[in-house]
């Protein structure tokens, strides 16, 4: 049995969906007020629970051999929910599933973080991640930490300020740094695969197969959509200036700037071996782009 702490979020969705055709026997863990029947609907064992409550927690955990953890309290922040909070959700939440998962005899525990994540910007998110990551090094399970670099599908879309339908995108710092944009589905494809080799790494960093800058993507936006893209840019300075004094008045926005820093400061060392050492074919982040110019209406 394998355990799904996340699965209505989009990576944790594609994760439970692959899982399930595959023929795998999976559980999700599923707050109360959220709907469940599409994961009811490909055959997926629903537990209602939360990770602000261990003792649901501890009953998610029993029978399974495998748990997979993709959860975050950053996409209700950024949607304006008041709580929980970060602290709550992915640290909190996840120490105490971790703990709930030893007591349960959970054989592999296999956790999202992000690539890069000891580069001190400070905010709510990076201090979560951190924290989770001591506590799994320290385990009796069989744990795999997976650092993804930015997904695409958020960082190279409207939701990031990276809209080519209006022809604005935003830039924090310099924007001449190259990251290794991943898919979302590359991501959902390596954790699957993960949970169920033989022997896999206690660690995975890894990003897309195409080195790129911000700068760079803008230009190919442009190339594609024939338009000039207005650029705002927000200096490094201000940016950290705004994770301090966000951290406690809206952790996901702080850690939001922060992720902008962390990029703009951070080249990524990083590549996509991991992903093309399991037979997944990574999609770049110029095919990305090239999928939502396709979308869009056509200029007249």
């Amino acid at each position: 049995m394998i355990l799904i702490v996340g699965a209505t979020g989009d990576l944790g969705g594609r994760v439970t969906s692959r899982l399930r055709l595959e023929g795998r026997s999976v559980r999700c863990l599923v707050r109360t007020s959220t709907d469940d029947a599409g994961l009811r609907g490909i055959g997926a064992e629903v537990v209602r629970g939360d990770l602000t409550m261990p003792a649901s927690l501890r009953a998610a955990c029993g029978g399974a051999d495998v748990l997979i953890a993709t959860a975050t309290a950053m996409t209700r922040r950024l949607a304006g929910a008041r709580s929980p909070s970060i602290r709550e959700v992915d640290e909190e939440g996840m120490v105490a599933l971790v703990e709930a998962a030893e007591a349960a005899g959970v054989q592999r525990f296999v956790y999202l973080s992000f690539a890069g994540v000891e580069a001190s910007i400070g905010t709510p998110l990076e201090h979560a991640k951190l924290v989770v990551e001591r506590r799994l090094n320290g385990s009796t399970m069989q744990t795999v930490i997976v650092r993804a670099d930015a997904f695409q599908e958020v960082h190279l879309a409207p939701v990031a300020r990276f809209d080519m339908a209006t022809g604005k995108a935003a830039i924090i710092g310099k924007g001449n740094t190259r990251r290794r944009w991943v898919a979302t589905e590359d991501v959902a494809s390596l954790l699957c695969s993960v949970a169920l080799e033989t022997d896999p790494p206690a660690l995975i960093e890894f990003g897309g197969p195409e080195p790129l800058t911000k700068n760079e993507a803008i230009a190919v936006a442009q190339d594609l959509t024939h338009r000039r893209m207005k650029v705002q840019r927000m200096p490094r300075p201000v940016a950290r200036l705004l994770v301090r004094l966000l951290k406690r008045r809206n952790d996901a926005l702080a850690s939001a700037f922060g992720a902008g820093v962390h990029q703009d400061l951070n080249e990524a060392t990083w590549d996509d071996e991991p992903l093309r050492r399991r037979g997944i074919k990574p999609k770049a982040a110029t095919d990305f782009l090239r999928e939502q110019a396709s979308r869009l209406p056509t200029q007249t």
